[in-house]
């Protein structure tokens, strides 16, 4: 039985498109497979035009570069979804890539105990502002760019003939959602709407997420192998679980054998929503027989107390949410990290293990791995590395911007 979509009539927009021609630096970045053209690289415009027409990109001999979605309102002006060759824009071009995007992620569809994961990746799978994350059999479709509004029918379609899923919430991002978007943050467009959290599976653990007002989409799927690898480190080790949210790292160490579990976060509700999934797991023996411990406090202020308090760790998980919006605050974002790091570590007892993680793109691998272990020698706990992680398999890199996600497992003396 074919899902119903349910949307307010809307078409994509007619007229001509819109011809724009680059400056040398754009056409480069363009030519390079960047798939962002941003308003300071536009050389001249045949005509405005409303969020979601297509604009032709041309170089200085106006030849063909690149077809993409337009934006009148924000600084990424366009975002490239065909490049090198013209093609034509509509259901059956959006089925094509969905359907890459999902062979892509093979291994992922043929394990049961792993139903929940990311289906789109955005710019990364050619489908730049667009993120789908599969819950079970919801899927959760977040954009960050009102152009991809009038193009919804189109897409959804596709969606459902590549990836039969049984309902679509829709998410927008905080500047869309503001500007009175047609379609509203956190509706179902496709199937009976969703009204409470949604059950899915990560590696065998059971979890429920908001997936119509929890943050982004309601969980952190880019994660998934890092916290399997904390499973594997837990073993007896009482644990810290800093920024933890909904608390999946929090239970990955409890049902690996951590005797205690401390989840500190500043959100009370994702503390509240923490505590529910250890519930969900009280049947798997090392869970039930953990200690959960739910901290609701800020982390800056929160660490340096537990260490008055005369708290120790043998595992500190610590994994703040993206600290720099822009290349400015690049620098503030370095210091914020030294001084989690240096509390971090004070917490930690002889032999313990740190894992630091950094979702912020505007921070370098390079600048995070150095600023982590300068705070630790800082703090006189200097690290011995057990080894570095990035993206996993649904989480692909195709450019520079596109690798946001670092992580650091180290061991202090």
């Amino acid at each position: 039985m074919t899902a119903t979509i349910h949307l307010p009539a809307m078409t994509p927009p007619a007229g001509p498109h819109i011809a724009i021609h680059l400056t040398p630096s754009a056409e480069r970045a363009i030519r390079a497979g960047h798939p962002w053209l941003f308003d300071q690289g536009i050389r001249r415009q045949s005509h405005p035009g409303p969020a979601g027409a297509l604009a032709v990109l041309f170089d200085r001999k106006r030849r063909f570069l690149a077809v993409g979605l337009y934006d009148p309102d924000s600084p990424i002006r366009v975002r490239v979804l065909q490049a090198g060759t013209p093609a034509t824009i509509d259901t059956a071009w959006f089925q094509a890539r969905l359907a890459a995007a999902y062979a892509r992620r093979a291994p992922l569809h043929q394990s049961p105990a792993t139903t929940g994961y990311r289906l789109v990746h955005g710019e990364n799978d050619g489908l730049p502002g667009l993120v789908l994350d599969r819950y079970d059999q919801v899927g959760v479709l977040k954009l960050d760019t009102a152009a991809w509004l009038p193009h919804l029918p189109g897409l959804l379609a596709a969606l459902l003939a590549v990836v039969p899923l049984r309902q679509v919430v829709l998410r927008l991002s905080r500047r869309i959602a503001q500007a009175g978007a047609p379609v509203y943050d956190g509706r179902t467009v496709v199937g009976e709407a969703v009204t409470r959290p949604v059950l899915f599976r990560e590696n065998g653990l059971q979890f429920a997420a908001d997936v119509v007002q929890g943050q982004k989409t309601g969980f952190f799927f880019d994660h998934r192998d890092n916290r399997a690898r904390v499973e594997t480190l837990a073993q007896g080790r009482e644990t810290l679980n800093v920024f933890a949210y909904s608390g999946a790292f929090s239970l990955y160490a409890a049902r690996g054998g951590a005797p205690a579990v401390l989840s500190l976060d500043g959100s009370r509700p994702a503390l509240d929503a923490a505590g529910q999934n250890f519930q969900l797991n009280r049947h798997v023996p090392a869970v039930a027989a953990a200690q959960h411990e739910l901290l609701a406090a800020d982390a800056f202020a929160a660490l340096p107390r537990l260490q008055a308090d005369g708290r120790r760790f043998d595992l500190v998980i610590i994994d703040p949410p993206a600290l720099a919006k822009s290349q400015p605050e690049v620098a503030g974002a370095l210091a914020a990290y030294g001084r989690l790091v240096e509390s971090g570590v004070r917490l930690l007892r002889p032999g313990g293990i740190l894992v630091m993680a950094s979702c912020t793109a505007r921070v370098s691998a390079a600048q995070f791995f150095d600023a982590v272990h300068q705070a630790a020698q800082a703090a006189g706990r200097p690290l011995r590395e057990l080894t570095r992680t990035g993206h996993a398999l649904d989480h692909p890199v195709s450019f520079r911007e596109g690798a946001y996600l670092k992580c650091l497992f180290a061991a202090v003396g």
